[in-house]
C-alpha cells in the first residue's frame, strides 16, 4: 500500500497499488490536485487517521534524528500512518524521508531523488558557535539563537 503526501497529488503520482493517505493533506491542496485527492478518495483510497501512540513515537524519532522542527503535524502523521498501515510513504520531502528511514518505513520519491543516508542533525550556536547535538531555544553558554547544521 502507498501512503501519499501531498506530492504524489500535486505530481499526479500513478499505481495501481492500493493507497491511503491522511485527512490533513487535502486542506494542503487546491486546484487540480484537490481534485486529484477527490476523484481518489472518490474510487476507493483509504483515508487513515493514526493513533497518537505511533504518533507520539514519531515524533520521538524525529526529535532524535533533529527533523521535528522541520515537520508540521500532517509531516508527521503522514508517517505515522505509513507505520501503521505498514506502507510506503510516497514524498519527496527529505526530513520525512530521514524519519521515515529511522523507523524503517519504505519511502518511494517522485520529482526528486531520495535521501542517500539518514542523518543526525546538529545545532550551532549563532553567537559563539558551539554545537549541541539536541535542539535548544537558546545557547546555554552565550544566549543566542541556535541553527540547524548540516552534520556532513
Amino acid at each position: 500500500m502507498y501512503v501519499l503526501d501531498s506530492s504524489a497529488f500535486i505530481h499526479d503520482f500513478h499505481t495501481t497499488e492500493q493507497t491511503a493517505t491522511i485527512p490533513l493533506v487535502r486542506e494542503e491542496l487546491e486546484d487540480e490536485s484537490a481534485y486529484r485527492y477527490d476523484a481518489m478518495e472518490g474510487s476507493g483510497m483509504h483515508i487513515h487517521i493514526p493513533n497518537d501512540d505511533t504518533t507520539e513515537k514519531v515524533q520521538r524519532a524525529a526529535r532524535e534524528s533533529g527533523d521535528l522542527d522541520v515537520l508540521s503535524d500532517t509531516d508527521v502523521r503522514l508517517i505515522a500512518a505509513s507505520f501503521e498501515l505498514d506502507g510506503t510513504l510516497v514524498t519527496d520531502d527529505y526530513a520525512m524521508q530521514n524519519v521515515a528511514e529511522k523507523l524503517n518505513v519504505d519511502v518511494e520519491v517522485i520529482a526528486r531523488e531520495g535521501i542517500d543516508e539518514q542523518r543526525h542533525w546538529r545545532y550551532q550556536c549563532q553567537g559563539c558557535g558551539r554545537e549541541f547535538d539536541e535542539q535548544k531555544d537558546r545557547c546555554p553558554i552565550c544566549g543566542s539563537e541556535l541553527a540547524r547544521k548540516n552534520p556532513s
